[in-house]
């Protein structure tokens, strides 16, 4: 099939198994997968993902990057209505957008970027450097012993990025990953930055219903080929699925 916005198979539901309910709740990607399609021809359009016309030439939100070495990139819509009615859109890009955490018309990331920061930046400085110690490092038995303490200082920078998530749901609740998907599991790299949970929680922070969610992939094919440019998809099982009862509960 050439370029095309259409999927190879229509997505499924946005859905998960919430434990406090002992069901799955869902959301359909209904009117969504249409505002997707405007979003897709908008960014044809600007070569950027700008949402307002004065950014169009910033030159790190442009389009470009996602069809070259980086590849490209999932990105979402959801459909919600207000208090009194009113239909609004969000938007939300998986993970970071050329280095950036936030840009302006998109849902934010489900931490506090600064304490991000602070907490990632001088850990992941000091890792680089025992990588490069490692490299240089003559004596196996010295260079073993340098990989364990890497592995033990990355596992335990991940843990602390994890505990700085929060997660919103439709109930009024706030919760860690830790008390959704419980402190003992092993969890994947990247939970929480897909484009569901981001817009899911900045949905819930806003007091808005959601209506309906859809998801679609822009720019070069990903390594593993299971993602292809202007195509839609369902939110995927393993970042996104042990986050979606919980975030879905109470629409």
């Amino acid at each position: 099939m050439s370029d095309t916005t259409v999927p190879i198979r229509a997505p499924e539901a946005a859905s998960g198994f919430c434990r406090r309910c002992r069901t799955i709740h869902s959301l359909p990607p209904d009117g969504a997968r249409r505002e997707a399609r405007r979003l897709i021809k908008r960014f044809e359009e600007h070569k950027s993902i700008a949402s307002q016309p004065e950014h169009f030439d910033l030159p790190g939100l442009s389009t470009g990057p996602l069809f070259g070495a980086p590849r490209g990139k999932m990105f979402g819509v959801l459909e919600c209505l207000s208090n009194d009615g009113k239909p609004i859109w969000l938007y939300a890009f998986s993970g970071q957008y050329n280095g950036y955490w936030q840009v302006p018309g998109w849902a934010p990331p489900l931490f506090d970027v600064d304490r991000f920061h602070r907490i990632n930046d001088p850990e992941e400085k000091l890792i680089k450097a025992m990588t490069r110690q490692i490299e240089q490092q003559p004596d196996a038995s010295a260079a073993a012993e340098l990989k364990s303490e890497r592995t033990k200082r990355c596992r335990q920078l991940m843990k602390d990025i994890h505990d700085l998530y929060v997660l919103n749901n439709f109930r009024g609740e706030s919760a860690t990953f830790d008390e959704v998907v419980g402190s003992g599991c092993n969890k994947p790299t990247g939970l929480g930055d897909c484009c569901a949970p981001k817009l899911l929680s900045c949905a819930a922070m806003l007091r808005l219903k959601p209506v309906s969610l859809a998801e679609f992939y822009f720019g070069r094919p990903n390594r593993s080929h299971s993602r292809h440019h202007k195509h839609l998809y369902a939110p995927c099982t393993d970042k996104c699925g042990p986050l979606l009862g919980f975030l879905l509960c109470g629409i």
